[in-house]
């Protein structure tokens, strides 16, 4: 038989929201450490990888949780939407990290060095709007996260469409051209969901301000 918790175990969920908020800059800090020097790339990757699982494993723990529990902290939709889209981030990053061993990519360009400072500038805001969840008074300061994680977007976004004008226009090598378009496009989705982060945790801040 199925044991329910009639009290919130606030202190369980909001450790593992931020757990999962940890390894997501995390994440983004080992690409960004990557981009600054190749070398070696099997290793970063193998690191981000094993990040990436250990964010499966901390969503894994989340939905579980929100399974046993009868009464939770704030929304149930909304606790599975923040775990999984925190985990969509990760899961871009080490997408992009991937294709950058596979594709056997020896040196960096300059947009995926600016979109990899601007990954970990919105995983930062994340990870520090995910704590301000526990506390009622902290709710306020979130929105003001979810703006410059929005502004963060918005860079990227900028960052992104340049680099893929870039591309075409310097008469780089078709293989390349592929090569780099798959990798900017991961980096921009971690950005993407970044984004999809803050609206859901705005959501939250707004309903129980």
């Amino acid at each position: 038989m199925v044991k329910f918790s009639l009290i919130p175990r606030e202190s369980k969920f909001f450790h593992l929201f931020e757990e999962s908020a940890r390894n997501m800059l995390k994440t983004s800090q080992t690409l960004r450490e990557m981009l600054d020097s190749l070398e070696p790339v099997e290793g970063r990757v193998a690191e981000i990888t094993g990040l990436e699982h250990a964010g499966d494993t901390i969503t894994h723990q989340i939905v579980a949780q929100l399974h046993r529990t009868f009464v939770t902290p704030f929304d149930r939709e909304d606790m599975a939407i923040l775990a999984h889209t925190m985990d969509d981030v990760t899961d871009f990053i080490h997408a992009a990290a991937d294709a950058m061993l596979i594709y056997k990519i020896n040196e960096p360009t300059p947009r995926s060095k600016e979109l990899a400072n601007i990954i970990v500038q919105a995983t930062a805001e994340v990870e520090k709007a995910v704590h301000g969840l526990r506390r009622h008074a902290d709710l306020k300061r979130i929105l003001d996260r979810c703006v410059e994680i929005n502004r963060l977007e918005n860079m990227a976004d900028r960052v992104f469409r340049a680099a893929m004008a870039e591309l075409f226009d310097d008469g780089i090598d078709m293989a390349q051209v592929i090569k780099w378009r798959e990798i900017y496009e991961h980096m921009e989705s971690a950005t993407d969901s970044c984004e999809d982060v803050a609206n859901v945790l705005e959501g939250v801040a707004l309903k129980h301000a």
